[in-house]
């Protein structure tokens, strides 16, 4: 339960005055829920204005705050602005422009012979100097002169910088004292401030101390939270698994185990048969045979007469899991099962009851297996795939649906610098598949100009007269307004007007039986061209596609174009991917694209995508809202994640681990940073 005094910070967004029904939507989308969110909702970046006596003394494109006395109201004839005409002290003219409905309040916000303080970007306009939409218009000019450095806060539609810096203000008003959880060496050594100190010290300027100390609060809580999952897992009492190989000699592999493969079944064979639950990270790259390694540690269950689970993220790729399994471990005599939500009435009645009597020894889904209704006769295996797209919670949920605590595995596909490895998954140990199965063919990568797209379209046409697939991945769904961005809808209709019914859809808003029907159609090789968004990216495995086409690739991160290159180059034809570029691109963009091209080695392409991205886009996941760090930036991650796992680390073993003065506040971190799961299991243990 959450401690006390905690509770103002936990308070609801509707708390502060002026949050209403319709204030709340846009801040939901920024994830502002509570006054902690508030709170740790840091500014991108600042503005610095100086302050002027008159216009003379500023440049064009400078932030300035001036005194300004308005001589005449101007309104335009159609879309034009209202225009403000004002003069300095010495009589130098300047308009004010004011567009849309902010015309409106522009004639008493600047009455005619008042002076007001003004401040915004001085720009010229002809022959004009002009200031477009000011940021603040002030009578008094303490308010101004009082803060020339001023807070850019992330927005969302509906938002402004004047309401969201308000409810800011709002917010820090009920952050009180706690106590220090830092080693208070490591504060000195630092020269960090107070956690209180901190959080009001970030939001007035680029304190970089604040920053630093405020993310590695984060890191800290999340380490701890590890920690305290991988010593409860310890005390676990799991069921020891000792196959006898029986199962395992019956699979009939098309292709001989890689050496990376035959050490990674080995290390999980090895865990299994402790009583002490494994709890292991299978990391491989695109293609490296994951799938054949997690069946080899299902199977090892079902030969010691328990049941396994593979939980994955979407219903695609259960399905495909499902496919693989079963094509895989035909003549093994194992009874596999597909479980999701959508499975209804006699047919879910057969699979739950499978599961309680035994009959079924293994079942892939989606979270339905660890729903309420689901239950097992003996699961004493959990494999997860995808890993990064579930919580530790989900993940302890299902390990409760056993007798005693089962083993677990989790994979991904996404290869994760050395560097970050602490921080996603510090309570496991790793296993690495870092060697291609034989007969994998190179994937032909190129990099075209979108002027050429009519090219690339007639290619298309040749490849599927031979036979063969094509995906066609889009960053977005629809179009956005004012933005030049490529829709999946709108390449799909276009496709479809050329190619005609050989044209299907995928993306994640479709309902999930319109989706599945597309994606079996493809899968099945009646539609040749699948149109799709990221949803794509990982478990799609159709090895008659050997054409991948991305457009606008340079708004893709490295991981994110290598998962989708890998969804060709699966079958024994050759493949190509095609990464249709804009027409400017930045140097990064540009870098980017060049690596794609030089290599097919996930693991260094995730680590240039750290050390190209600096503080962007978490290997690529924070496109998909999948960041596990809400205040630490990436290089705050390098720097800082070592140091707060030692201090983690140090506190469980040497120092009480949550017990003395130091612990309960750490107790008061885990909360503040809803890593409470952790103090659950510290109870539970």
């Amino acid at each position: 339960m959450r401690p006390d005094r905690l509770n103002p910070l936990f308070t609801m967004a509707d708390s502060l005055k002026g949050v209403g029904p319709g204030l709340a939507r846009p801040l939901e989308k920024l994830g502002l829920t509570r006054v902690k969110d508030f709170a740790y909702h840091l500014p991108d970046r600042f503005v610095q204005r100086r302050a002027v006596a008159n216009l003379d003394e500023a440049s064009i494109g400078e932030q300035i705050v001036v005194a300004l006395t308005p001589i005449e109201h101007r309104s335009s004839s159609g879309r034009g602005p209202f225009r403000v005409l004002a003069q300095d002290a010495i009589g130098n003219v300047c308009a004010i422009s004011y567009f849309g409905r902010a015309s409106y309040s522009a004639k008493k916000l600047l009455p005619v012979g008042e002076p007001r303080w003004v401040a915004g970007r001085l720009e010229q306009y002809g022959q004009m100097l002009q200031m477009v939409h000011p940021d603040h218009v002030e009578a008094d000019s303490a308010v101004l002169l009082g803060q020339l450095t001023e807070p850019v806060y992330p927005l969302s539609e509906g938002l402004t910088q004047g309401r969201i810096a308000s409810l800011i203000e709002q917010a820090l008003s009920l952050v009180t004292d706690l106590p220090e959880w830092i080693e208070p060496s490591l504060i000195g050594k630092m020269q960090w401030p107070s956690w209180r100190d901190a959080v009001a010290l970030a939001h007035k300027d680029s304190h970089a101390a604040a920053r630093d100390r405020l993310a590695y609060d984060e890191l800290l809580a999340n380490s701890l939270a590890l920690m305290l999952v991988r010593q409860s897992n310890r005390k676990q009492s799991g069921t020891p698994l000792h196959g006898d190989g029986s199962r395992r000699a019956q699979l009939k592999l098309p292709f001989p185990l890689t050496g990376a493969q035959q050490r990674s079944i080995a290390e999980i064979e090895g865990d299994m048969a402790q009583t002490a639950p494994m709890l292991r990270l299978l990391q491989g790259d695109v293609g490296s045979g994951k799938t054949v390694v997690a069946l080899s540690a299902m199977l090892i269950a079902v030969e010691a007469g328990a049941q396994a689970a593979l939980l994955a993220p979407t219903e695609i790729l259960a399905r495909q899991h499902h496919a693989t399994l079963t094509r895989l471990a035909a003549g093994t005599g194992v009874e596999i099962a597909l479980l999701t939500g959508r499975d209804k009435g006699r047919a879910r009645e057969s699979i739950l009851m499978g599961l309680l009597d035994g009959s079924i020894d293994m079942v892939v889904g989606t979270h339905a297996i660890f729903q309420d209704a689901v239950s097992y006769r003996n699961l004493a295996l959990v494999v997860i795939d995808e890993q990064h797209r579930f919580g530790v919670g989900q993940r302890l949920m299902l390990a409760q649906k056993g007798r005693r605590t089962p083993h677990c595995l989790a994979m991904t596909a996404t290869p994760i610098p050395r560097t970050l490895t602490l921080a996603q998954y510090g309570e496991m140990d790793v296993s690495k598949l870092d060697e291609m199965p034989p007969g994998r063919q190179p994937i032909d990568t190129r990099v075209v100009a979108v002027e050429r797209q009519d090219d690339v379209i007639a290619a298309i046409g040749r490849h599927i007269e031979t036979g063969q697939q094509v995906y066609w991945v889009c960053p977005m769904v629809r179009e956005q307004e004012n933005e030049d961005l490529a829709a999946a809808e709108a390449r799909h209709a276009a496709l479809q007007a050329r190619f005609g019914d050989a044209v299907v859809l995928v993306h994640g808003q479709l309902r999930p039986e319109i989706k599945d029907a597309a994606m079996d159609r493809f899968a099945r090789g009646e539609a040749k061209i699948l149109v799709a968004t990221t949803v794509i990216e990982v478990g799609v495995d159709v090895p008659n596609a050997t054409l991948m086409v991305i457009e606008q690739a340079e708004r893709f991160g490295l991981a994110q174009l290598h998962q989708l290159r890998g969804r060709v180059g699966r079958g024994s034809g050759k493949s190509t991917c095609l990464l249709l570029r804009g027409a400017a691109l930045s140097e990064t963009a540009r870098e980017r694209l060049a690596l794609m091209r030089e290599t097919q080695d996930g693991f260094r392409l995730a680590e240039e995508d750290l050390r190209l991205r600096g503080g962007g886009e978490l290997l690529g996941t924070r496109q998909s809202g999948d960041t596990p760090f809400r205040v630490a930036s990436l290089e705050q991650i390098t720097k800082l994640l070592p140091m707060a796992h030692d201090d983690a680390r140090l506190l469980m073993e040497r120092d009480g681990g949550l017990t003395g003065e130091r612990g309960e506040a750490a107790r008061l971190l885990l909360y503040l940073f809803e890593r409470d799961w952790g103090v659950q299991l510290l109870r539970g243990g």
